[in-house]
């Protein structure tokens, strides 16, 4: 049975004075960016401070690595588990009905949660509290790619979008480690998480008050909406492993280089050394993003993780800061062109009206690998030699490799049996059975 999809309009009515392929200044001058591009920063600034600012506040009052890494195991857990379903309703009731309560619970239980900590609370009442911090946490980010994605809607420029907002949550895992390291060693172990709640009630009312940026939410009786779950789509589990395997590295990381610096009497390098990490991510998300690639996303995606797979199974061999400072930072130049390709991705393996979830999902399955790493890097840390938390980031990602390997013809996009309304009017219906 015939359906229809739009395609791109023709030469002659592509915009004569466009460039030759898409940039960083063709996609910042487009209409409106701004208006979500700056205070989505603001918001999403918090994010990278919660779990090192939870790791080094429990470490401080209990003494332990594995009770930290437990604690801030709890919140991305719980934060991986309710992120998608804060996307689904972003998609069905607007962006600014969930964000506004989020930020006000997630400001209330992120304060309670230090509270509890520094009163030496049971680590059980620690575990209640870190529940709704994470459930809560605002998804700034993907709602910044569906922002993206509404204004574009399939132009080339996505790919670089991609890029752009992975080179922003790089420059956030950059500062937030840093100012989070900062202020808990510095000033007090609890004002690194007050310093984030108080980030993020501002940043994410900030941001929810820019509505007129905002996806279009759809009429419930429209004909031809659907809201199928973006978990349904093989494609999007698929990613999601590998996605999995992208946290295991931040998490291992972000526990073993905080054992390691201390190990050594040297606790204020970890936010430097994270910061090498992260500062790598962002320069390849830069280059990512000014390449007209050729190849197909699924491939690059395949290469890119192995490369990833490759460099962090060095991590554990390292023994001294300029030797763990440079595997770190080509850790780090291998983790963006996977972000990015796998947000790509979605654009053409999601509906429009499911991306927001999809990017949850995704952006949750970081959470989620990076709790299970805090974890197991913990215990490895307690139990074992200094630097055995390492083992964690080449275990995850060459599980998800293994994974990538064996099911990446699911990430193959196909025409969908039904009109997609990604462009505008004058792009021309084609016929595909």
């Amino acid at each position: 049975m015939a359906s229809t999809v739009t395609s791109e309009p023709s030469k002659e009515s592509k915009d004569s004075s466009a460039p030759a392929r898409p940039g960083y200044g063709q996609l910042l001058r487009t209409r409106g960016a701004w208006t979500f591009l700056l205070p989505g920063f603001a918001a999403r600034q918090p994010f990278a401070m919660l779990t090192i600012s939870i790791v080094l506040l429990v470490q401080h009052t209990t003494g332990s690595y594995g009770a930290a890494g437990a604690a801030a195991a709890v919140t991305g857990v719980s934060m991986a588990l309710f992120a998608p379903y804060s996307g689904r309703l972003a998609d069905r009731h607007g962006q600014r009905a969930v964000l506004i309560p989020g930020v006000l619970v997630h400001t209330v239980s992120g304060l309670t949660l230090t509270a509890l900590a520094l009163a030496h609370a049971p680590l059980w009442a620690l575990f209640v509290a870190a529940v709704p911090t994470g459930a809560s946490v605002p998804q700034v980010g993907p709602m910044v790619r569906a922002r993206w994605g509404a204004r574009l809607k399939g132009s080339p420029l996505m790919t670089t979008a991609a890029a752009f907002e992975s080179v922003t949550d790089e420059l956030t895992f950059v500062l937030g480690p840093l100012l989070a390291t900062a202020l808990c060693t510095a000033v007090n172990p609890a004002a690194g998480l007050i310093t984030e709640a108080s980030l993020t009630l501002i940043g994410g009312l900030l941001f929810a008050a820019r509505k007129s940026s905002q996806p279009t939410v759809a009429a419930a009786g429209h004909a031809r909406v659907e809201h199928t779950s973006a978990l349904r789509i093989p494609g999007v589990r698929v990613l999601i492993v590998t996605f999995l395997g992208i946290g295991s590295v931040f998490g291992g990381m972000q526990v073993s280089l905080a054992a390691f610096t201390e190990s050594i009497g040297e606790p204020g390098l970890n936010g430097v050394l994270y910061g090498t990490f992260a500062a790598g991510n962002m320069l390849s998300g830069l280059v990512c993003g000014a390449i007209a690639w050729k190849t197909a996303p699924q491939h690059r995606l395949v290469v890119g993780y192995a490369a990833l797979a490759l460099t962090a199974s060095g991590l554990w061999a390292a023994h001294s800061v300029l030797v763990l400072a440079g595997l770190g930072l080509l850790v780090g130049m291998c983790i963006a062109p996977a972000l990015i390709t796998g947000y790509t991705l979605v654009e053409g393996l999601v509906p429009a009206g499911a991306r927001t979830e999809a990017f949850t999902w995704l952006t949750g399955a970081v959470a989620l690998g990076q709790a299970a790493a805090v974890t197991v890097a913990g215990q490895l840390e307690d139990r074992f030699w200094g630097g055995a938390g390492f083992l964690v980031p080449m275990g995850g990602t060459l599980l998800a490799l293994a994974t990538l390997l064996a099911l990446r013809s699911r990430l193959e996009t196909r025409p969908r049996g039904r009109t997609v309304a990604r462009g505008v009017g004058h792009r021309v219906p084609v016929t595909v059975d």
